[in-house]
């Protein structure tokens, strides 16, 4: 693919098309080269790129035409209604893990009504995307994340910053990151898909570390369920996103770690992708 230096917007368009770019990303990745808004591309559609214009949008169109999620390419990503910077240092955040958010909201709102303030622990934190969404529906909760990348903890230092919303943030490998420490719900999206698995192909460019576990994608979810009794309070929650056939799996580790009340949710296309359970009282 050729540039554009003396094409238009609409023609830009047109050619990253051609490279198998949907429109709505084209026209995205253009108003970022162009630093204009996407409804002002719209509506000048005849308007004249310039050179520099040019060779920033060719290189995000191909970019994104070998896979490069949209996220990394803007540097910034949409969850739950905050504006997070995304980096390749974290994944992606994606609409269905809001799934597992509302949950713990739900819970925050009937089962600890009253109850004030909650420690609440974002298991492998990324961006922050989880732990930043229940700090700003409950700004008085004390909000703690952990991550082992230390790449990740400084997107999402930064992303607490930007935001305005303080969290504690803390180094290390799930519940190893929080020693002496008890929460009252606790959240995560751990790696659950399977090494074999074919959709890896399509996830080349996110962290495999946040993607992939063993034991048929169980191993980390295993781990963290069989391990949370001692970091919980009694009565405590502890809900997990996982992979879409993964739910009896994991329910059955939460049985035997001894939690009560387990139930699931379902994601955006149905599937039941969240597993949660309640430490007796």
């Amino acid at each position: 693919m050729q540039g554009f230096d003396s094409g238009t917007v609409d023609a830009a368009v047109r050619q990253a098309q051609g490279l198998g770019l949907q429109r709505l990303d084209a026209l995205l990745l253009l108003a970022e080269a162009m630093q204009r808004s996407r409804t002002w591309l719209i509506s000048h559609g005849e308007h004249a790129l310039t050179h520099s214009e040019s060779s920033v949008a060719l290189a995000l169109f191909q970019q994104r035409a070998e896979g490069v999620p949209m996220a990394y390419l803007l540097g910034r990503r949409e969850f739950h209604g905050l504006m997070l910077r995304v980096t390749p240092d974290v994944l992606d955040p994606r609409p269905d893990t809001e799934t597992v958010v509302d949950w713990a909201l739900e819970i925050m709102t009937s089962d600890f009504r009253g109850r004030a303030p909650l420690r609440l622990l974002d298991l492998g934190t990324g961006s922050g995307a989880i732990a930043l969404a229940l700090k700003a529906a409950f700004p008085t909760s004390e909000v703690h994340a952990c991550d082992a990348s230390a790449a990740a903890l400084e997107v999402a230092r930064g992303n607490a910053s930007a935001l305005g919303l303080p969290l504690t943030l803390h180094a290390g490998h799930w519940w190893d990151a929080v020693p002496g420490l008890r929460f009252d719900l606790a959240v995560g999206n751990p790696p659950y898909i399977r090494e074999d698995d074919p959709h890896l192909a399509a996830l080349v460019h996110e962290p495999l570390s946040a993607l992939v576990a063993a034991e048929e994608g169980l191993a980390d979810l295993g781990a963290i369920i069989r391990s949370a009794p001692a970091h919980l309070v009694p009565g405590a929650w502890l809900l997990l996103e996982h992979g879409h056939d993964q739910a009896p799996a994991v329910a059955a580790r939460f049985e035997s770690a001894g939690f009560v009340e387990i139930d699931h949710r379902r994601d955006l296309a149905g599937h039941t992708r969240c597993t949660g359970g309640r430490l007796p009282r």
